[in-house]
């Protein structure tokens, strides 16, 4: 019934104003922000937490600290890392179509070859994890539990895959994803609810079979972009019937 209240400090207030402002087009790359002193003064807060906001800015790779100069605006395409991806996906509300395509694009390169990895490196213990996600996923009908249980497998696949690499690629995805996961649930039900296509691919992977590991995992993660493909066609569709 009732959720958590999120608290957040003055500089991390700070951090996603000036955050949302970049990755709407709002302050371009090149822009100047405005000194500490007046951007104190515009959110009501103290230089302190602007400094701090800002030097989180900088390792986002948001904007430029230059000593005795003005702070601006980076090209976050060009300098950004994937921890941005959870801000871009989803914007007042609304899934940004073309992001979550492209995530579920580079989730679909990524998980294939975690997947043959896998198959390489299971043992009894990591293919007993990995249908017991399977038995979990199973076992929810509601699309956004099922979600849930997509990733809890797909972490299991990580986990057996032992690849720190793949490891904090896949954190970066998860973490990203998460939040969009009601606003997906419908669109998503393509894929995760296949739970005989998650089986099978625990079985080749507890089998050690790589190539029939990789081949299930394409069809499996082909579903979500495909169901994904669609909706961005149809809004194109619809965009261009308003235009004419």
């Amino acid at each position: 019934m009732f959720e958590p209240i999120a608290r957040k400090s003055a500089s991390t207030e700070v951090f996603d104003q000036i955050t949302a402002r970049v990755l709407g087009g709002d302050l371009a790359a090149g822009d100047a922000l405005p000194s500490e002193r007046r951007l104190a003064e515009a959110f009501g807060v103290s230089r302190p937490a602007v400094r701090e906001a800002i030097q989180k800015l900088a390792q986002a790779g948001l904007v430029d600290v230059r000593q005795g100069d003005a702070t601006s605006v980076r090209d976050f395409r060009q300098h950004g890392g994937p921890e941005l991806l959870s801000q871009l996906l989803v914007r007042d509300g609304i899934p940004d179509w073309a992001v979550v395509r492209s995530v579920l694009e580079a989730r679909r390169m990524i998980g294939v070859q975690v997947a043959r990895l896998a198959a390489g490196r299971a043992t009894d213990q990591s293919g007993a994890a990995l249908r017991d996600a399977v038995d979990r996923l199973a076992s929810d009908s509601d699309p956004v539990a099922q979600q849930v249980g997509a990733l809890a497998f797909w972490e299991r696949v990580v986990d057996t895959a032992d690849s720190i690499a793949f490891r904090l690629i896949f954190n970066s995805l998860r973490n990203a994803y998460e939040p969009t996961m009601t606003a997906m649930a419908a669109v998503m039900v393509a894929e995760v609810g296949r739970t005989d296509l998650y089986h099978q691919l625990a079985e080749a992977i507890t089998a050690h079979d790589e190539v029939a590991a990789a081949q299930t995992a394409t069809t499996l993660l082909d579903l979500g972009t495909a169901a994904v493909t669609a909706v961005i066609d149809a809004l194109h569709q619809n965009d261009s019937e308003k235009d004419t």
